[in-house]
């Protein structure tokens, strides 16, 4: 995928914040206002051996942001929900895809996968800024 310079620094950014860093997430992939990453089992459990509930959200959001900020324009989320399906006992991996936009705001699905299995789904609103800060 080709970006503008300004853009790549931006994404590199975005894939390096130091939250990400200490969960583990690790990016897979960029397409067109879509994105995917990993994040380990390890050390992100719950109380009952599976995937934290906040650790899924958080990867959730990681590549919401990713697959938001493709563009000259940078978005912050203004809104974000998920739902667990079942629990994830391993690496999950993380998709995200836009799947609407109107005005300043851009709609995002991310499907959260363990293997082929289905865990959660979140969705997040992300608001076009007027002013570049990153």
């Amino acid at each position: 995928m080709d970006l503008p310079k300004e853009v790549r620094e931006r994404l590199e950014l975005m894939a390096r914040a130091p939250f990400a860093v200490l969960c583990g997430m690790e990016l897979v992939s960029l397409g067109f206002r879509t994105a995917r990453a990993r994040m380990p089992l390890e050390g992100r459990q719950n109380a009952l051996g599976g995937m934290h509930g906040g650790a899924l959200f958080a990867l959730a959001d990681q590549v919401f942001a990713l697959a938001a900020n493709q563009g000259e324009n940078v978005y912050v989320a203004l809104n974000a929900s998920i739902h667990y399906i079942r629990p994830a006992h391993g690496t999950v991996e993380a998709e995200a895809r836009l799947i609407g936009e109107s005005g300043r705001t851009a709609v995002f699905e991310v499907k959260v996968f363990h293997e082929d299995e289905l865990v959660a789904i979140f969705q997040g609103t992300g608001y076009r800024l007027t002013k570049k800060i990153i």
